[in-house]
């Protein structure tokens, strides 16, 4: 089955559809979707059917259905918002759009109708903290987590109970996690197999493991590893963060150093050892791998390039491929398998 990736493209008021190679990686442009408003971030349905973006210089978000034959996109649905959205998602069942407001220090729930629209007023709008930088639900769809990054936020993670039926979200107890180090979480990404998260620290240049309490939902800092070489102290901050799909590497770009970060995963304890760094394009904002985990893609926000890298199934090593040209400030990529 084919293999297509959305790049949101804030500058160019687009969204960039491309397909890629299984065996080789290589990407090909096939269609380029209007998107006013400054496309900043995006996600797509846990069925496939349907992709997701919010804006930023216009706060709004944009529900689109796939075409499951040619991966295209045609606008369904959209909706304003009173801030801009700086990440979304949906909930582990596809009815519910999450997004976390960084300025407007708010968390969101939006329901999404039967034929994948999203709009209407939100079912919650509640308010969190300046800093706050993404949602997501766990596993079983009934916990989720928003992190605030440090400085101008609390330096906490956030954590709910989650109704599914409902879209409504109920602080648990503790309400917040809240920790010593400057670290400033910012995304987060969930263990395949283990009841373990992993978030890339914003202002700690670094990477955290928690463990998640599945009976309570609530979660307990156990590591913290940094993304950056010894002796490194010029301005830096991390972004997004990947792990693959056996659970075995674990990937975080630097934003200043303008690398990735690789580590491998225990199978067992969920423990992270940092394994080395690749250089990529000038601040490595969006990262995603690709089919099977043959490939990884970074988008350089200040370069307009995707850079992609060949991942050995051994040891998470990285290997440069190709650099392709995307167009003015790639802010997020997402990859999907299709029918085709």
């Amino acid at each position: 089955m084919p293999y297509y990736m959305y790049v949101a493209l804030a500058g160019d008021d687009k969204i960039s559809v491309l397909t890629i190679d299984s065996h080789s990686g290589k990407l090909t442009p096939q269609a380029e979707v209007s998107v006013p408003g400054g496309p900043f971030t995006m996600a797509i349905s846990p069925d496939r059917r349907f992709l997701y973006a919010g804006c930023r210089e216009t706060p709004q978000l944009f529900s689109f259905q796939i075409n499951q034959a040619n991966g295209g996109l045609t606008q369904n649905g959209t909706v304003p918002l009173e801030s801009w959205p700086v990440y979304i998602n949906t909930d582990r069942k596809g009815r519910f759009v999450l997004s976390a407001y960084y300025q407007g220090a708010h968390a969101a729930v939006h329901p999404i109708a039967d034929d994948g629209s999203v709009g209407g007023p939100p079912i919650e709008w509640l308010a969190t903290a300046p800093g706050a930088h993404a949602m997501q639900t766990d596993s079983t769809n009934s916990y989720a987590f928003v992190p605030h990054i440090a400085g101008n936020g609390p330096n906490a993670i956030f954590q709910f109970k989650f109704d599914e039926n409902t879209g409504r979200l109920t602080p648990n107890s503790p309400a917040q996690v809240e920790l010593e180090e400057f670290l400033g979480p910012r995304h987060f990404c969930f263990h395949p197999s283990l009841d373990v998260l992993y978030f890339s620290n914003e202002q700690g240049c670094s990477v955290s493991g928690y463990r998640l309490d599945t009976a309570t939902g609530t979660l307990s800092l156990f590591q913290t590893i940094t993304t950056l070489p010894e002796g490194y102290s010029e301005r830096n901050s991390c972004s997004q963060i990947q792990v693959s799909a056996s659970g075995r590497f674990l990937y975080a770009p630097n934003r200043g150093h303008d690398s990735i970060a690789c580590f491998s995963v225990d199978s067992v304890t969920g423990q992270m050892t940092a394994t080395g760094r690749v250089s990529s394009e000038p601040r490595p904002n969006a990262l995603c791998l690709g089919p099977q985990d043959k490939f990884l893609f970074s988008a350089g926000q200040d370069s307009g390039r995707m850079a992609s890298f060949d991942v050995n199934p051994d040891s998470g090593e990285l290997t440069p491929l190709e650099i392709y040209p995307l167009g003015n400030g790639p802010t997020w990529v997402s990859i999907t398998e299709l029918p085709g």
